[in-house]
């Protein structure tokens, strides 16, 4: 009789579980998966006029269009290159901190670490980039300055095209290295005291502890975020690369996402532009369920 009453009470009360999550379903329909039918407009003569539905079907011509041209074969290398350094360089570093947080003993440094290494995810980008040209001002900028003890002559950063992935990874680290470590540590937070004790009674070093102890027990979550991660390789964000982007480092700076807006959007060309986005969306989707499939061979952890 209790048992009955006790199911009786728990699936009644599933509903509060409901109402939470409602507002963001609905969120998530109304601005993720209903656009989603707006995909059709890549294989349509789109015109406002028209209408979606009564616009001229052309199948593949903005598909085929934009994968042959030269200028987006140069802008999907860019998108790509800018992508897997991103990857490579920013990926490894909120583990390195997390680690070196976990491993802080005093308390009050840990915390003001934590604090300055966080503060810079909530900057805006329009004053990221801002800040950015300031520190690298070829008379006023701190970091020309910098050199300048050092007799070298100032940089222009921003006027060579080549420093322009060092600048946009660079500054995407500083800006995201403290909001992305955070996972890091709440998962190094469950490692058990029991193991690490167990290591200090065997002799281990703190290397040695984080490389057996701690390490292992935030892998799958370092794998899961190096899935998202893979996924996400071209989906690069639109507003700082457009902010950094000048005519001197447009050849390496132009990627789908600034391309996109120039030629498809502000030409009223949106035929080509919902095209060149469907790429971007298929290429991320096969990218992450490739590395997902090779990572659940591998370490056994997948997303699905």
């Amino acid at each position: 009789m209790a048992a009955a009453v006790k199911k009786k009470k728990v699936k009644g009360s599933t509903w509060q579980f409901w109402a939470i999550i409602l507002i963001p379903l609905i969120i998530i329909m109304v601005f993720n998966y209903l656009p989603m039918l707006g995909i059709v407009i890549a294989f349509k003569d789109y015109s406002p006029r028209k209408g979606i539905m009564g616009s001229d079907w052309v199948g593949l011509k903005y598909i085929m269009q934009f994968l042959t041209s030269p200028s987006s074969v140069k802008v999907i290398r860019n998108t790509f290159i800018l992508g897997f350094y991103q990857l490579v360089f920013t990926f490894p570093i909120p583990i390195i901190l997390a680690i070196a947080l976990n491993e802080c003993r005093r308390v009050r440094f840990k915390k003001f670490v934590q604090m300055i290494t966080y503060a810079p995810y909530f900057i805006s980008t329009v004053i990221l980039v801002g800040i950015l040209m300031q520190v690298t001002d070829m008379r006023t900028g701190i970091m020309n300055r910098i050199i300048g003890i050092f007799g070298i002559a100032p940089i222009n950063f921003f006027g060579d095209k080549d420093m322009f992935r060092g600048l946009f990874v660079g500054s995407g680290i500083w800006q995201t290295m403290g909001y992305s470590a955070v996972i890091y540590i709440a998962s190094l937070a469950g490692v058990s005291p029991e193991l690490k004790e167990a290591a200090i009674c065997d002799g281990a070093s703190r290397m040695q502890r984080i490389r057996h102890v701690d390490i292992p027990a935030i892998f799958p979550t370092i794998v899961t975020m190096f899935i998202f991660n893979c996924g996400n390789i071209i989906n690069i964000g639109f507003e700082k690369v457009y902010l950094m982007q000048n005519s001197v480092n447009l050849p390496k700076s132009e990627l789908i996402a600034t391309f996109v807006y120039k030629v498809g959007l502000s030409n009223g060309n949106y035929s080509f532009a919902t095209a060149a986005g469907l790429f971007n969306s298929v290429v991320s989707f096969v990218l992450l369920v490739f590395v997902n499939q090779i990572s659940k061979k591998l370490t056994d952890t997948s997303l699905f």
